[in-house]
C-alpha cells in the first residue's frame, strides 16, 4: 500500500472521529451479552443486523459532518474499487459474529478512504478501551503510544494469520485458503485462523504477530488494518507483491523482514 502524500487531517478530524467512534462504541458495549444470541440462522442474522443498525444510528452523521463532503460506502461486505473522492469505510460491528455469541473479538472501526487509499482510521475496542489510530503520514499509535511492526526476519519464527472475509465465499476461495493455511504451517512457526481481519492486523501493527494475508477485497474488513499496519512500518500489498489498494484483490500485511518470504510462500498455492 503506498499514500502519494501524507494526508492533511487539521486540527480536529481524528479527534472528532475518534469521539464519534468511541460514542458509537457505548451503544454495542451495550448490547453485548457474555453468551450467545440467537439459535437459528435467521436469529443470528437479525442479532447481526441489529447490531449494525444501532450502531450506525449514532455513528453515520457525526462522520459525515466531521468530514464535509464525504460520502458513505454503504453496504460494508462490499469490495473493489471506489469513486474518486473522499468515502467512509466503516464497519459498526467489525466481528458481529463474535459479538452476538459471546465473545471478546470486535470493534467499532472508521476508515476515510481518499481515491481508494485509506489516509485516516480510527479502531475501537469496548471492551478494554484502547482505541488504535492512524493518519497517512502521522504514524499508527494505540491510545497515545506509537506502533512498530515485528523486527523478526525469520518466516519459522513467526506468528502468523488469515481467516475468511465472509460467509458464503466460493469454494475454489475454501480450498486455497487450506492450502495456504497448509503451506504456511510448513514454513511458520504458527498460523492463526480467525475473523475478523482488523482484530488480527491490529496485533501486526503492534508487533505482536508478524504477518496477515487473505484471499478477499472485502473494503472493510482491510482498509483500517492496512492504514494501520503501513503507518507502523510494515509491507502492504496484493499476493502479486504490488501495492495494496481498495481494488487489490487479495491481500498480505507484513513487517518487512518477513513479506518477501512470505509473498513466495502463498505464490506457491495460487
Amino acid at each position: 500500500m503506498s499514500t502519494a502524500m501524507p494526508f492533511d487531517a487539521g486540527t480536529t478530524l481524528l479527534s472528532d472521529v475518534t469521539a464519534a467512534v468511541q460514542t458509537a462504541g457505548v451503544t454495542l458495549l451495550d448490547r453485548h451479552t457474555s453468551h450467545a444470541r440467537g439459535v437459528s440462522l435467521g436469529e443470528v442474522v437479525g442479532e447481526i443486523h441489529a447490531n449494525d443498525d444501532a450502531v450506525l444510528d449514532v455513528l453515520r452523521e457525526p462522520l459525515l459532518r466531521a468530514r464535509p463532503g464525504s460520502q458513505w460506502a454503504e453496504d460494508e461486505l462490499a469490495g473493489g474499487a471506489l469513486p474518486s473522492g473522499e468515502w467512509w469505510v466503516v464497519d459498526p460491528a467489525e466481528g458481529n459474529i463474535n459479538h452476538v455469541h459471546g465473545m471478546d473479538d470486535w470493534a467499532v472501526t472508521a476508515t476515510l478512504v481518499r481515491d481508494n487509499q485509506p489516509v485516516l482510521t480510527v479502531v475501537h475496542l469496548p471492551l478494554t478501551g484502547d482505541t488504535y489510530t492512524a493518519v497517512a503520514g502521522g504514524g499508527a499509535h494505540l491510545n497515545d503510544r506509537p506502533l512498530k511492526v515485528s523486527a523478526k526476519t525469520d518466516l519459522g519464527a513467526a506468528l502468523i494469520g488469515t481467516g475468511q472475509a465472509k460467509p458464503g465465499e466460493d469454494e475454489r476461495t475454501f480450498r486455497r485458503i487450506g492450502d495456504s493455511v497448509t503451506a504456511m504451517l510448513i514454513n511458520g512457526l504458527v498460523v492463526r485462523v480467525s475473523v475478523p481481519a482488523t482484530m488480527q492486523l491490529i496485533h501486526v501493527a503492534a508487533g505482536r504477530m508478524d504477518a496477515f494475508w487473505q484471499f478477499s477485497d472485502v473494503r472493510s474488513g482491510l482498509v483500517a488494518g492496512a492504514l494501520l499496519v503501513s503507518e507502523a512500518g510494515g509491507t502492504v500489498t496484493d499476493l502479486t507483491g504490488d501495492p495494496w489498494n481498495t481494488g487489490s484483490q487479495d491481500f498480505l500485511a507484513a513487517a518487512p523482514g518477513l513479506h518477501g518470504a512470505a509473498l513466495k510462500v502463498l505464490a506457491s498455492t495460487a
